[in-house]
């Protein structure tokens, strides 16, 4: 196999581990506005924070190890792909509109995680 395929399936995983984690860091926010809306010192709203605690958790565990394995500066820049998944999130099971201006805001992130993993690789390579 040769060095420049093994080398783009050596980062593909983490890639997809990387968006993975950030696809699980969304859902605690989806938690901690549900813990808002029960009562104050209920079952659910501890059983609701206890799920962001858990989901925090793992995160960072994650986080620490992925960290290691991509440029610090890639893995932050595809985190605000976690704005787009806080607005499906939010019209799913919210039923918060989405409205032009955040279709208009998700492409804008979109397209600057795609532009900056790009420059990423141009910079490296040239």
């Amino acid at each position: 196999m040769p060095a420049d395929i093994r080398k783009r399936k050596t980062r593909i995983l983490p890639v997809l581990l990387l968006h993975a984690l950030f696809f699980v860091y969304s859902f605690s926010t989806v938690l901690s506005k549900t813990a808002a809306m029960q009562e104050t010192m209920s079952i659910r709203f501890f059983a609701c924070y206890g799920g962001v605690l858990f989901l925090l958790a793992v995160y960072a565990l994650v986080w620490q190890q992925l960290i290691k394995r991509l440029p610090l500066t890639f893995a932050y820049a595809n985190k605000a792909i976690t704005i787009v998944w806080g607005i499906v999130w939010g019209a799913l099971l919210f039923s918060e509109r989405i409205t032009p201006g955040k279709i208009i805001g998700a492409a804008i992130v979109i397209a600057g995680i795609i532009l900056f993993s790009f420059g990423e690789k141009e910079g490296t390579n040239g």
